[in-house]
């Protein structure tokens, strides 16, 4: 199967690219050898979690129990959740993996994903969320974000279809539509209207802030660290981390330059060679690869451009132990939110 069908579909489906990776044989490690010759494995990102993807080269060897172990021996090497994925499988075989909750994706026909809680299949697409999901997408914190932001009413998002809020944040419809879901499921919005639906936040902003911090529903918006010897050339960057705090709180600079830089743009860099000296310990630079575009919640901030906004700097920081940051931290939510 080519792997250019998988990362389509998934690109339709969800609206994200999922930037497939294939992974050397020589990097499986201590995997047994069989694993390698019996699966082609690709690294993938999915909706914010990094997956290994595994295409089984031979189809006809299918077998659910095998699969179940093999999953289990590179869960535990790669400490990552291993999707399935194969051009055709009968509809009784897809419904033995949901049994025993392996997640598989087959191309035009069924995605299963129960860590993200997604099943969308050929004839029914649906989105589940169950009491066993801990936080916010980061579509639908993006959404509580640019809501509590925003001060101009004629850009409420209440005013805005679903389709239109997709359109004004830079998402897919069906992207939008799914981060709704998670608003729903937490009791954060109620949806309204028929032929074109609304939503309508519970809360006010200031108590909708806190509902959601005290029930822990709010995420980090990095995924990763990674440091370079150079700043990548004509791309627009945002300061983040601790050199974004001294334009909110009265910290000073730290030595240590940090910028935030969404996902699919970082991905594509990395994939054109164009990150000088990229690796995870240090460099002149730090750039904070983001769940999602830091520019539009920008643009709201009551400072520059160059600056992330105040709630996304922090929860991107909320969980350092460091007495100057949480005392920073308390201004930025002082200033923001009350």
């Amino acid at each position: 199967m080519q792997m250019k069908h998988l990362d389509k579909y998934i690109l339709k489906t969800l609206g994200k690219d999922a930037h497939l990776k294939a992974i050397a044989k020589e990097s499986i490690g201590s995997l047994p050898m069989f694993i390698g010759e019996t699966y082609k494995l690709h690294e993938a990102s999915i909706m914010g979690k990094e997956f290994l993807v595994a295409e089984l080269k031979h189809e006809q060897e299918f077998s659910v129990l095998q699969i179940g172990k093999h999953f289990e021996l590179i869960r535990k090497a790669f400490e990552k959740e291993v999707i399935l994925t194969m051009q055709e499988l009968q509809s009784y075989n897809r419904k033995r993996l949901i049994e025993k909750g392996i997640h598989f994706i087959i191309p035009d026909k069924q995605m299963y994903l129960p860590g993200l809680f997604i099943d969308f299949n050929e004839r029914q697409p649906r989105v589940f969320i169950g009491s066993k999901f801990t936080s916010l997408s980061p579509s639908a914190q993006f959404i509580v974000i640019y809501h509590i932001l925003n001060d101009k009413k004629d850009l409420s998002l209440e005013n805005f279809s679903f389709k239109n809020i997709a359109k004004n944040l830079g998402y897919t419809p069906m992207a939008i539509t799914m981060a709704i879901d998670f608003l729903k499921e937490f009791e954060v919005v109620d949806v309204h209207g028929e032929k074109e639906k609304f939503i309508h936040f519970k809360l006010n902003k200031h108590e909708l802030w806190r509902d959601l911090e005290q029930r822990k529903l709010l995420i980090s918006p990095v995924i990763k660290k990674v440091f370079v010897d150079e700043k990548p050339k004509d791309i627009f960057l945002f300061y983040s981390n601790t050199s974004a705090l001294p334009e909110y709180t009265d910290m000073n600079p730290s030595r240590q330059q940090y910028y935030a830089i969404e996902k699919n743009k970082f991905y594509e860099l990395q994939k054109n060679n164009a990150l000088i000296n990229a690796n995870e310990y240090q460099g002149k630079y730090c750039l904070e690869v983001w769940k999602y575009n830091p520019s539009i919640l920008a643009e709201l901030g009551i400072h520059e451009m160059s600056v992330v906004d105040p709630l996304s700097l922090y929860l991107s920081l909320k969980e350092t132990h460091d007495e100057r940051i949480e005392m920073a931290l308390e201004q930025i939510i002082d200033k923001t939110i009350w």
